[in-house]
């Protein structure tokens, strides 16, 4: 990698940055998952990635989003690709992560450690 103490330099690097977002929020879609467990103080870690609810696929199993941005704190968005997402997800199904929850606990999900995430 190129490294340079140059503003010019520096702009550039800036600017792949900037249009790497802007192309995510352009005309893509995104699903937005809000944890409010994390939102409200109750930090846990992980995030709740649901697969099924009453017995039928849903979450990310029926999603038609490219992203999912994981809000995570009033500061902090994670957004990760599906496909990348669904690999990391598939690590973790029939393990002691594949767990019910929701309204009711009438949806199954994994459990994500949000360092999963970020360290891809």
């Amino acid at each position: 990698m190129e490294h340079n103490s140059d503003f010019k330099y520096d702009l550039k690097f800036g600017l792949k940055g900037e249009n790497l977002v802007a192309e995510i929020l352009s005309n893509k879609k995104i699903e937005v998952k809000t944890d409010k467990h994390a939102i409200q103080g109750k930090a846990t870690g992980n995030v709740f990635v649901e697969y099924e609810s009453h017995k039928n696929p849903s979450g990310i199993s029926t999603t038609e989003a490219e992203w999912f941005a994981f809000v995570i704190s009033n500061e902090n968005i994670i957004l990760i690709e599906t496909n990348k997402l669904k690999n990391i997800c598939r690590k973790y199904i029939n393990t002691k992560r594949d767990v019910v929850g929701g309204d009711n606990n009438t949806s199954k999900g994994v459990l994500l450690p949000i360092e999963s995430l970020i360290k891809l």
